[in-house]
């Protein structure tokens, strides 16, 4: 049984930094697509980040080009998501998602089968 958990939530400064891991069980994330993804009550999910199965090609949504990355620690099977420069609109539960069957799930949330509970991310002075 596939399953996903985010970590590494909290509340952080605005510039500052926060990591996100997503850890699994049943499956290898080394494997796997994965996505990290983002929702604000009253908002669709939003794609943030996601890497590909194999080999490290990544995407980006545009509003968080050049602060986070998405890395995999294959040694842990955890997937990162470094987030740097945070603002208050990174404010968000996270999740995270894999696709099984595809090489790359992107940044949208059809491309994905199975989700992490989410961890809340809070950016505020």
């Amino acid at each position: 049984q596939v399953q996903l958990v985010e970590s590494g939530g909290g509340l952080a400064q605005p510039g500052g930094f926060l990591r996100l891991s997503c850890a699994a069980s049943g499956l290898s994330l080394e494997h796997s697509a994965i996505g990290w993804f983002r929702q604000v009550p009253g908002k669709e999910r939003e794609g943030v980040a996601c890497i590909s199965s194999y080999g490290g090609r990544t995407l980006y949504a545009d509003s968080v080009k050049g602060r986070f990355t998405i890395s995999r620690e294959n040694a842990r099977n955890l997937v990162h998501l470094d987030m740097h420069r945070l603002r208050p609109e990174d404010t968000a539960v996270y999740y995270c998602a894999t696709n099984l069957e595809s090489y790359m799930g992107g940044l949208g949330p059809g491309g994905y089968d199975y989700w992490g509970q989410g961890t809340q991310v809070t950016v505020s002075s």
